[in-house]
């Protein structure tokens, strides 16, 4: 049941902030004449529209490849030509990326780890995520991927997992203070439009009811009067004009809380409740979701646009830098794809929707399965090992396999799964 997808322009990113475009076209095996054939069934799936591809940086790179080459067969056909956010191919990118309403994306290493020479690059550019959040808006939406062999460093969440939900990244203007002194004194503003907080809390209210969880909104008001004020004060009318019928149909409730107090109450929480921060409070707390649920590869992130419509979907981890310099050295590693892999899925389930392709969604879910049914059969990477056994403890090929070998069970069982 192995699809074709027939990719009309698919992007590549390299370093923090450049986009490297890398049109594909992902042909009929027919019309492979160099690309490995796959063995998913007869049937295969006809995918009508395209998908915006955004590739990333060192480990992530490395692993995006091994995913399409091992899972999905897909041929590659690159090109030249840097993107450059804001530019003219930025501008192009990210006007493909509306239209066609579904992008993978894998992850990009910030400028402040890795030198732009490194990436072969002129100068520093700012984040390329922190661009598209800024110019298509939405909000992104992070929960843990559940195994059942994975123990929890929280044992208390035994519920339905948490969903952190954080918005668009605010402009940030830092300048150096001017005056006489000489202590490096800077002023740090941020700059949020009523807008950009308006959408979150739409978006936010929205999953909360597709959920049916409570809805919880955490800020340092105290602190950050009139800034974080007025997200508190927004969404509490949102919540009062517009989705408090519905919650209380739902027997579900909205709640603002300090930061603070929210951190105490997640950690002694069941759980089954989307958590609603502002970006960078989210970008921290969703790590501590997915570690605490067992790694930070079992974590699935979706940007929502203001539309409903349009999504990114993405790997939540960052590029495993570590791994990447062992790679280098021609060394194998025991890098965990399931993220990745839940990048391809969550964009092509949601093409399959909007196209109204079951075979497509059943594909997408049923690779999902796949993936937790193979790490719950006992075959996964180090990082999972390591919760069961202790890091110290594990051994290759006893406790835990290289990225590849495990990147083959998968294979292995997704033809099986298809095969049924």
């Amino acid at each position: 049941m192995a699809g074709y997808l027939k990719v009309f322009s698919s992007l590549s990113r390299s370093a923090a902030a450049a986009f490297s475009r890398h049109p594909a076209v992902l042909a009929p095996a027919a019309q492979r004449q160099t690309s490995q054939q796959r063995n998913y069934g007869d049937k295969r799936i006809q995918v009508a529209q395209p998908v915006v591809e955004m590739d990333g940086d060192e480990m992530t790179r490395i692993i995006w490849e091994f995913i399409k080459e091992k899972v999905s067969g897909v041929p590659r056909k690159p090109a030249g030509g840097e993107l450059v956010p804001n530019g003219r191919g930025g501008a192009w990118a990210l006007i493909r990326f509306e239209t066609l309403q579904v992008a993978v994306d894998a992850r990009v290493v910030p400028m402040r780890v890795s030198p732009p020479a490194e990436f072969g690059l002129k100068k520093m550019w700012k984040s390329p995520n922190g661009t598209i959040r800024n110019i298509l808006g939405g909000t992104v939406f992070r929960e843990p991927i559940i195994c059942k062999n994975i123990p929890r460093l929280v044992p208390g969440w035994t519920a339905l997992p948490l969903s952190a939900a954080f918005g668009r990244s605010p402009r940030e203007l830092i300048k150096k203070r001017r005056g006489p002194t000489a202590d490096g004194s800077f002023v740090f503003a941020l700059s949020l439009s009523p807008q950009s907080i308006t959408g979150f809390a739409h978006s936010c209210f929205q999953y909360a009811i597709n959920k049916k969880w409570p809805l919880y909104m955490s800020t340092k008001n105290t602190i950050l009067k009139a800034y974080d004020g007025r997200f508190k004060d927004i969404f509490e009318d949102i919540f009062q004009k517009h989705y408090k019928p519905e919650f209380d149909k739902l027997k579900i409730w909205y709640e603002h809380r300090l930061i603070d107090d929210m951190v105490a109450q997640v950690l002694k929480s069941s759980g089954a409740f989307v958590w609603a921060c502002k970006n960078y409070d989210g970008d921290v707390q969703s790590d501590i979701l997915a570690q605490g649920f067992g790694s930070l590869g079992l974590m699935t992130s979706v940007l929502v646009c203001p539309d409903g419509k349009t999504i990114e979907a993405e790997a939540a981890h960052g590029t495993v830098t570590r791994h990447y310099r062992e790679h280098q050295k021609g060394r194998p590693t025991s890098t965990n794809p399931i993220a990745s892999i839940f990048a391809w899925t969550r964009g092509l389930e949601h093409r399959g929707k909007l196209d109204g392709n079951p075979d497509l969604i059943k594909f997408s879910q049923t690779l999902e399965r796949v993936c937790v049914e193979t790490v719950e059969s006992g075959t996964m990477t180090k990082d999972l090992a390591g919760c069961i056994h202790g890091l110290s403890n594990v051994k290759l090929n006893e406790h835990y396999v290289n990225t590849t070998d495990f990147l083959d069970a998968i294979k292995t069982n997704l033809e099986k799964a298809l095969g049924k």
